[in-house]
C-alpha cells in the first residue's frame, strides 16, 4: 500500500463528498474536515447525521454538513443541487457514490442500476457545474476502479436488457468514469477533474461480491485496503498543487496509466452525447 500523507490546510474551501456515511467516503470526509467545510451527501440521512457527527467528535473543529442525495433518481439530484446552490462556492466535487456488481435493477429513471449510480452522477456534475466555476480553481474528482480495464461501453445495451452480466455491467461504469473525467477535463476552464483508483478495499460495497472472492480478500490481507488507505488517492487528488496534477487524468497516489479503451477520444466524445440524451439535457 502506498504510504502518503499531507498537511495542506484548504482553509476557506468547501469540499462536497457523495456517499459520505461509510467506507472510503467517510474516511475522505473525515480527512478533509480537518482542512476544509466539507458536506456529506448521502441517501440516508440517520446515517449521513451519525456520520457527521462522528466526523466532528474526531476532527477538531471540524465544519461539516449532512445533505440527503438519492443517486439513483434524478428528481432527488435536482433537489439536492438547488439545497447546494445555497452555498457561497464549492471548490471540490468528489463523486465517491457508488454499487458494486449488484443484481439487474433499474434506477427511478429506468437505467440500469451500475450505469445509472457510478456514471450517471454526471448530472449531479453538470448542475453543480456553474458553482464550481464561480468557486474556481476547483475540481472534480471521480472515483473509479482498476475494474476499467475489463470494461467495454456497450452503446447498443446501456440498459442491459440484452445481456446483463454483474461483473461487466461494473466494469462498465467504471470505464465510463475515466472517460467522463477525461472529456470534462477538455471541456471547463477553471475546473480541473480526476479519476482515482481507491484500490481493492472491503467496504460496504462489497456486499454482492460472491463469497469465495471477499472469502479469499480476507484470508490475503495484502489484497485489500482499509478504508482509509483507499481514500488517499482521493485526497491526492484534493489536495496537491494543480502545477503537479495534469487535468483528465487517472491517478493512483501519483499518475498512473488507464486501459487503452480509457484513453479513446472518440468513444469519451460518444458517451458524453449519450448520456446527455439518456438525461435530456444540453451540456456543449
Amino acid at each position: 500500500v502506498t504510504k502518503w500523507s499531507s498537511d495542506v490546510n484548504l482553509d476557506g474551501k468547501t469540499a462536497l463528498v457523495t456517499g459520505a456515511n461509510v467506507g472510503i467516503g467517510k474516511e475522505t470526509a473525515k480527512d478533509l474536515a480537518g482542512r476544509a467545510r466539507v458536506i456529506l451527501a448521502c441517501r440516508d440521512m440517520v446515517k449521513a447525521e451519525q456520520a457527521a457527527r462522528d466526523i466532528m467528535r474526531e476532527v477538531k473543529g471540524a465544519k461539516v454538513v449532512a445533505k440527503q442525495l438519492d443517486l439513483a433518481d434524478t428528481k432527488s439530484i435536482c433537489q439536492f443541487a438547488e439545497n447546494v446552490y445555497n452555498e457561497k462556492a464549492l471548490h471540490f466535487l468528489i463523486n465517491n457514490a457508488g454499487v458494486a456488481i449488484c443484481p439487474y435493477g433499474l434506477t427511478a429513471d429506468g437505467h440500469e442500476m451500475q450505469f445509472g449510480v457510478n456514471h450517471l452522477h454526471f448530472f449531479l456534475t453538470f448542475l453543480l457545474l456553474d458553482l464550481l466555476k464561480h468557486s474556481a480553481p476547483s475540481r472534480v474528482i471521480n472515483l473509479s476502479s482498476a475494474a476499467h480495464n475489463m470494461g467495454k461501453i456497450e452503446f447498443d445495451d446501456l440498459k442491459g436488457e440484452k445481456d446483463y452480466h454483474p461483473v461487466r455491467a461494473y466494469a462498465q461504469s467504471k470505464l465510463a468514469n475515466v472517460l467522463f473525467t477525461r472529456e470534462l477535463a477538455k471541456r471547463t476552464e477553471g475546473v480541473t477533474a480526476y479519476a482515482v483508483d481507491p484500490g481493492m478495499v472491503n467496504t460496504e460495497i462489497t456486499r454482492h461480491f460472491r463469497r469465495p472472492i471477499m472469502d479469499l480478500v480476507t484470508t490475503f490481507k495484502f489484497l485489500s485496503k482499509t478504508p482509509a488507505e483507499g481514500a488517499r488517492t482521493t485526497i491526492y487528488c484534493t489536495v496537491t498543487p494543480e502545477n503537479l496534477l495534469p487535468t483528465g487524468g487517472y491517478y493512483d497516489c501519483a499518475l498512473a496509466k488507464s486501459c487503452w479503451a480509457g484513453q479513446d477520444d472518440g468513444t469519451a466524445l460518444k458517451l458524453w452525447a449519450v448520456s446527455c440524451q439518456m438525461l435530456g439535457i444540453r451540456w456543449r
